[in-house]
């Protein structure tokens, strides 16, 4: 039942940013661009999540426990380390210059667009060396 919702979740998310244009690169580039022309209508997209995902996220966390799930997995690490800023750093350089982050780019795979394949690809890679070369233990 948990990959089913999971599933079920994954798809109704995939078609928010479809709908949202936040698949587009142009669209994001666009709203990243604040010094010339500027699309702020991304921030209103946003702004529309957090107005409905704060409030939720607040009464479902009252919870005991997940309606799907045996507990709540979530991190409760405050603490600002090297792993932190530096895989910040490659995910603002990322998104700053392909115009893409993880959720979006996998789902305008659908689109079958050869710079959100290999932004996909490059992105697995970059999982696959960290691991292989144990760079979680960064510290």
């Amino acid at each position: 039942m948990n990959r089913l919702i999971s599933l079920i979740s994954g798809i109704i998310f995939g078609i928010g940013l479809v709908i949202s244009q936040m698949i587009n690169p142009e669209k994001v580039l666009g709203f990243l661009d604040i010094f010339g022309n500027w699309d702020p209508s991304l921030a209103f997209v946003m702004i529309g999540a957090l107005i409905i995902s704060s409030p939720m996220f607040h009464l479902i966390k009252k919870r005991e426990k997940p309606i799907f799930a045996n507990e709540f997995n979530y991190s409760d690490n405050k603490n600002i380390n090297k792993q932190l800023i530096y895989g910040s750093i490659l995910f603002g350089a990322g998104w700053g210059l392909a115009g893409l982050c993880p959720g979006p780019a996998i789902s305008s795979l659908a689109l079958l667009n050869i710079y959100s394949i290999l932004f996909v690809v490059s992105m697995f890679v970059g999982f696959y060396l960290v691991k292989l070369l144990n760079l979680n233990s960064i510290r």
